[in-house]
């Protein structure tokens, strides 16, 4: 069965920078994408970044473009996020995701357990 570890989060000023973590654990033969969703008080969970196709194709959501990286090290199996220029809307729970396309579709693989980012001052 898939696992998903998350760490990095914290506390942050603004202008700063936190880079999370995803460790994999067991088999990874079924996933075929990997994301940081982020749950914002007051709105719906959201997908920030997204990687696929071995690390060839990624997407990000607008508020977080230029600002944010996402890198998958494959060897290590490990899914990493970058983030620069934190500011306080980017307060909130981050999720590592793994998921799997099949039938046309994607579909929920694996959830990590959440990590808490905090920006104030």
């Amino acid at each position: 069965q898939v696992q998903l570890v998350e760490s990095g989060g914290g506390s942050a000023q603004p202008g700063g920078s936190l880079r999370l973590s995803c460790v994999v654990s067991g088999s990874i033969s079924n996933i075929n994408g990997m994301g940081w969703y982020r749950q914002i008080p007051g709105r719906q969970r959201e997908l920030v970044a997204a990687i696929a196709g071995g690390g060839t194709r990624t997407n990000y959501t607008d508020s977080v473009k230029g600002r944010f990286t996402i890198t998958l090290d494959a060897p290590k199996k490990t899914l990493d996020l970058q983030m620069n220029s934190l500011q306080p809307d980017d307060t909130g729970v981050y999720y590592c995701h793994a998921a799997t396309f099949e039938n046309g579709r994607w579909f929920d693989h694996a959830w990590g357990q959440g990590t808490q980012v905090t920006v104030s001052s």
